[in-house]
């Protein structure tokens, strides 16, 4: 299965065509311009890459939050609008579900956490292994000391990955017991359009329809 990927949930924007589990080509930006300026260039620089015939898509997946509100309404406006001529199937993924997917194939929990500002974020766990991400908790919204204070009564003894674009915040967090808290490397901290087709395709194999 064909999959075209947005995610403009954030500050970063990226586009991914991914084929089945192998990722075809993706196109991230972290510039700081609007969304709207670049999602469909990025679009149109993925098909010509790879040069693709548009109507070998299958599908479509794009973030829909949490996040920011102006950035989700554009990448959802522009998933729609590209699914809608060919009826394609469009997938909607959680914004951090997507960036636990960032850490698939790694056998640790994984709390994806995104700036929500004001020293505010949105949170959820995951747990990951070589076959699959699952869910631990609902994605939240809380404060910095609330989310410290959350990881801390956690209770897991596995590797736990702080990951998404607000981990930094959390960068100096230890724990009385000493369990193993690390940052996700930062190749594998940002929101990825990849990320969000491989969400997707997982679904797709679980029998979701969307």
């Amino acid at each position: 299965m064909k999959t075209l990927a947005i995610d403009s949930s954030a500050q970063t924007c990226s586009v991914a065509l991914v084929d089945n589990s192998n990722l075809l080509c993706e196109v991230f930006s972290n510039s700081g311009l609007t969304h709207s300026q670049t999602l469909m260039r990025m679009v149109s620089t993925v098909i010509d890459i790879t040069k693709t015939d548009f109507s070998t898509i299958d599908s479509l997946s794009v973030s829909i939050g949490p996040g920011s509100y102006t950035g989700i309404r554009i990448g959802i406006a522009a998933a729609k609008g590209l699914a809608q001529p060919g009826n394609l199937k469009c997938f909607g993924i959680s914004t951090l579900e997507a960036i636990a997917y960032n850490l698939y194939g790694f056998d640790c929990i994984v709390c994806a956490i995104m700036n929500a500002r004001c020293e505010q974020v949105y949170t959820a766990f995951f747990k990951c292994n070589k076959e699959s991400v699952e869910r631990l908790t609902p994605d939240n919204a809380m404060s910095v000391e609330e989310l410290i204070q959350t990881i801390t009564d956690f209770n897991f003894r596995e590797t736990l990955i702080l990951t998404g674009d607000g981990a930094n915040m959390l960068s100096e967090l230890s724990t009385d017991d000493n369990r193993d808290i690390k940052l996700a490397p930062l190749s594998m901290r940002y929101q990825r359009a990849s990320s969000v087709a491989l969400c997707a395709a997982s679904r797709a194999e679980q029998g979701f329809v969307p």
